[in-house]
């Protein structure tokens, strides 16, 4: 399709789109965020100065937000439910942590955790018991490998990790290795293919780095969907084969969470941890979250018993990981309760949960994330179809690096352009559009169209605005 016919190429998928989101039955979901206009998105103060009578009406329209994958739109309802923790603080004090207000939908404070968890517990397909609220994402994992990771140099020591780990995961591996009187260059193994430039990591190159090194792992630290490619992976299938060979195994599904279902009680997974800005619209640094299996999370003592400490497995502990009913006895006896929340630390931040549980009550409304990823599927392949009608002059810089296959993917799509120097240039256009989506330097444009507030004319809309912009950046070259 060439733009020299005279005819727009874009009527056609504009056509498209509309009957698309006229069929979409979770369209109305729209509603319930806040998609910031292109005129906010370009303002260089928090408050609006004052009302351009000028101004152009397409300046007042919403912004194109593909950047779901890095932070998530605020719902609506985050202010009012966080109003009313505000109000209780106020208006109660310290009794917040304990009395219920008859008019208000908010958790005490001393219960907003559990209630996060309930939540959260259908999103990542686990029992409420083993996913816990809590942290931060690398804390998380910290956490995690203190609790799992106990190096024996002369037997299982080493971690597996991707080579394209996201930085983070990598200084925490690092941090772990050297922590334990290791050192990476013998105890750290990193996955690449030696097939493909575009650091897709198939199942066989996982399982091949598994079976050479599984008689020294000790533990396995996977993304669920590579932040980098987009690349979903067959974590079920990886786990088992782990297991198989006697390793535990850690997600870290920041980039899987809310964006795919996940089942993890079902697929055995032993440990996974989350942020929550991202596809969850928890919030710039929401608090993270946790999976530990229920068998992981066992308490099989009493803390009357002679030996407590026996019946679970050692942890760094802190007081709200104690068991509930004792916890406000302040005994320095430490016993953890059963499952993922008896891996807590201090007392969550209310403020956090609170913005969090608000997005996560639109899940429920959406019907869960099974419901949103057939919405995803379909507007991650019609954002794709809108980028192979682009013209051959823009066609030529730049290629799709996340796998084509639906099942291997969630929503993102990563863009790498060519030649390397173009990015600033399209990102700058993008500006002035008010379009919306994430980098990666130096030649990587991911983006990701969330179902529960993305359209599909924010896909042509996106691929209109990208065409012109590579072309501009193609003059500049």
């Amino acid at each position: 399709m060439s733009a020299s016919t005279g005819q727009s190429p874009f009527s056609n998928l504009r056509a498209q789109a509309e009957i698309l989101d006229g069929e979409d039955g979770l369209s109305h979901l729209r509603a319930e965020f806040r998609i910031p206009t292109k005129a906010d998105v370009k303002r260089t103060s928090l408050e609006q100065q004052h009302q351009d009578s000028t101004a152009d009406d397409d300046e007042e329209a919403t912004c194109t937000y593909m950047c779901g994958n890095s932070l998530g739109l605020q719902p609506k309802r985050t202010a009012t439910r966080i109003n009313q923790y505000l109000q209780t603080w106020s208006t109660q004090g310290v009794y917040g942590h304990f009395k219920p207000l008859d008019d208000s939908p908010l958790p005490t404070w001393l219960d907003a955790d559990a209630r996060a968890a309930k939540l959260m517990a259908p999103v990542v397909g686990a029992d409420e018991s083993e996913v816990a609220v809590m942290q931060t994402l690398t804390a998380n994992l910290h956490l995690l490998m203190s609790a799992f990771y106990h190096p024996d140099p002369k037997g299982k020591h080493k971690i597996i990790l991707e080579a394209k780990a996201f930085p983070s995961d990598h200084f925490a591996v690092l941090s772990q290795i050297h922590h334990h009187g290791l050192s990476p260059d013998t105890s750290m193994v990193t996955i690449e293919s030696p097939y493909s430039e575009d650091a897709v990591i198939t199942t066989y190159d996982i399982q091949s780095m598994i079976s050479k090194h599984a008689s020294d792992t000790a533990l396995i630290l996977l993304p669920g969907i590579q932040y980098y490619t987009g690349q979903l992976f067959d974590i079920p299938t990886i786990t088992a084969f782990a297991h198989k060979h006697d390793i535990f195994i850690i997600w870290d599904l920041a980039h899987a969470v809310g964006n795919v279902p996940l089942q993890l009680h079902d697929w055995d997974v032993d440990a996974a941890a989350w942020c929550t800005y991202k596809y969850l619209n928890g919030g710039p640094g929401c608090i993270g979250g946790m999976f530990i299996n229920s068998r992981n999370g066992l308490v099989t003592t009493a803390i009357t018993d002679e030996e407590p400490e026996r019946g679970y497995g050692k942890r760094l502990s802190g007081w709200w990981g104690n068991d509930k009913a004792t916890r406000f006895q302040m005994q320095t006896k430490f016993h953890p309760v059963k499952g993922a929340a008896g891996f807590q630390l201090s007392n969550p931040s209310i403020l956090d949960i609170t913005s969090l549980s608000a997005s996560l009550e639109i899940f429920e409304l959406a019907g869960g994330v099974s419901a949103l990823r057939q919405k995803s599927k379909k507007l991650t392949a019609f954002l794709e179809q809108c980028l192979s009608l682009l013209s051959e002059d823009a066609k030529k810089l730049f290629r799709i690096i996340t796998p084509s296959d639906p099942d291997q993917r969630g929503a993102q799509l990563s863009v790498l352009l060519r030649p390397d120097d173009l990015l600033s240039v399209v990102q700058k256009e993008f500006e002035k559009s008010g379009i919306v989506v994430d980098e990666r330097k130096p030649n990587v444009v991911r983006v990701a169209p969330a179902p529960l507030y993305n359209s599909f004319a924010d896909c042509v809309a996106f691929a209109e605005a990208f065409e012109l912009a590579l072309l501009a950046a193609q003059k500049l070259a």
